[in-house]
Formats: C-alpha cells, structure tokens, sequence
C-alpha cells in the first residue's frame, strides 16, 4: 500500500527534478532512481547527526526545472520527525508540490495538511492495525498527478483496477480507531518508549540512541551498543521472545548496513551494533521491565566475546 503510494506520487508527477532526502524508505529511494535513469535528475539531501533534513538545504536546491519536493514526515529506522512545515512552506512559496510519506507518523503523531503544506501524502494501513496490501495516495484539489496504471475509469481514473472492497472499508475502519485512540495510544507508547531507552542508558555502559533525541515518534527507540554486533544481539534476544530488527522491517534479509545510519555518518561497526525496537499497543510495562533485565547480562557476554571490544 505505502509502496504504490509512493511510487504513484513520484512518477505520477512528470519528468523534471525531483528533491528528496537521502534517509528514505527504499520505495522513494528506489523509485528516484528508476526515475534518473529515465531522464528525470534527482537532488539527495544530506542529513545531521540526528537525522534531520535542513529546510535552508531544501531552498537552495530548488532549480527552475523542480517539479517535486519529496521529504518523509518520520524515518521508519531512527524515529526522526522532519521540520515538514518548515519544508512544506518553501515548496508552496516556490509553486512546487510538495509530498511526505506519512506511513510511520499517521496514527502516531499530529498531521496536519493544511498547516504542513502537504499536497501529496502516502498512507498505508497495516501500520495502523488495518488489513495489509491496502494504502492511500492524498492528493490536494489541483495538483495534477499522471496514473500509475491504466486501464478502467476506476477511483476517478486515477486508479485503474477493481477496488479492493474489504480493505478499503478496514482500512477506514482502522483509521477511524486510530484516531479514537490516537492521545491515548500515544501516552502510552510515549511512556514505553521512555521506559526502554532511560532504562537500557541507566543499566548499560555505551549506549546510545539513533535519531532526534526529542522529535521522534512514540513507538520507536533505535539503540546502538558498543563493542556488540547487532546481529548476534537480535538472535540472542529472538531466543528470550524479544522481536527486534536491525534496520527497516521491509529488509531485514538483507546484511547490507543500513543507509539510514550511513547517512548520520556513523561508523560501520557502530551501525551494525544499532537495534531498532518498535513498540505496539499491545505492549506492556511489564514487557519492557523484561527487555531491561534480560539485556544488560546479554550484552555483557557479548562484548566478552566480540571482536569489536576495546576493553
């Protein structure tokens, strides 16, 4: 869903240059490069230490021939929340539209389109306990955007192709308790979040987290560990029933480093001892006291034999 979304917004949008950040969601990423190889140019932002794309960067890359702004509104690896009002603006005093990939945020912080300036905005459903295979492309009154598939006159011929019915409507459904319970849910995923970081920082020496410190989604705490590698982590921790990943969930068969932790500019072992956990719901305190007592005698017989260690 957020990948069709995704690519819809970018090659929907015609050739010419497109800006975007260098921390992206593969499905960005990946779609502006099949579009430089088919005559568009594309501008990658860099990023800061915490991740955060610079609005002045955005301005100044901005050329006569820029056809689209393309900034994600929170990084699905490190959490970091982007300045897309700030961004949105510059794209709407230059004429430019603008589109953010709101998959991780919706749900779990405040969006406003209005405010942001967002013209485009990608969505997907299962990341807010909706059926999977399903998303949604918004698309603001007067922005024109070419059809990603042709055929019938479907979903007013931007569309073609028989709607999926049943997900559609639990789709809507899940937004509609998504945001029943979005300040609830939020508290609460807020004070997991807290919980798990401070505590795993209180318990355990060279710890550090990945990703803005304060603008950060609710759900996310991306730690790195020093002198531990993360895949030795995520099997020691798969085996006390500990879910974790080691960099986005849509690929994590792959042992490439993340480009994500790259772009912060971190060394190669600092990002393969980076574990991201992600928080739910349905999570409990009891759950992270767990995660705390399990994990400091875990790293510790780790780095006792990790060839990383300086000790």
């Amino acid at each position: 869903g957020g990948t069709e979304s995704n690519n819809f917004a970018l090659k929907g949008i015609g050739k010419g240059h497109i800006i975007t950040s260098s921390i992206e969601h593969p499905s960005i990423l990946k779609t502006c490069r099949y579009l430089n190889d088919h005559g568009c140019d594309v501008t990658y932002l860099p990023v800061d230490a915490d991740g955060m794309v610079d609005p002045g960067d955005v301005e100044s890359a901005i050329n006569s021939d820029t056809k689209l702004i393309s900034v994600m509104h929170a990084n699905n690896e490190i959490g970091t929340i982007q300045p897309v009002d700030e961004i949105g603006a510059i794209a709407r005093d230059n004429g430019i539209p603008f589109h953010t990939d709101a998959v991780q945020s919706f749900g779990k912080t405040e969006i406003d389109l209005q405010k942001m300036n967002i013209d485009i905005l990608s969505l997907s459903s299962h990341k807010i306990y909706g059926p999977k295979g399903i998303g949604a492309l918004y698309i603001r009154r007067g922005v024109k955007i070419d059809p990603l598939m042709h055929g019938g006159e479907h979903e007013k011929g931007r569309r073609a192709g028989t709607e999926n019915i049943p997900g559609i409507v639990g789709f809507a459904k899940a937004a509609s308790l998504a945001i029943e319970r979005f300040s609830s849910d939020r508290e609460h995923l807020i004070k997991l979040r807290d919980m798990l970081i401070d505590g795993a920082m209180d318990a355990i020496d060279d710890v550090f987290l990945n990703g803005h410190p304060v603008k950060r989604l609710p759900n996310n705490a991306n730690l790195r560990f020093k002198f531990v590698e993360g895949e030795s982590l995520l099997l020691h921790l798969d085996m006390k029933g500990v879910a974790v990943s080691t960099g986005s969930a849509c690929s994590s068969a792959s042992l490439e480093p993340s480009h994500v932790l790259l772009a912060l500019g971190l060394a190669p072992e600092d990002i393969h001892g980076s574990i991201r956990f992600t928080l739910g719901r349905e999570n409990t305190e009891e759950e992270i006291r767990y995660v705390l007592d399990v994990l400091p005698e875990m790293i510790d017989k780790l780095r006792a034999i990790s060839p990383l260690t300086g000790r």
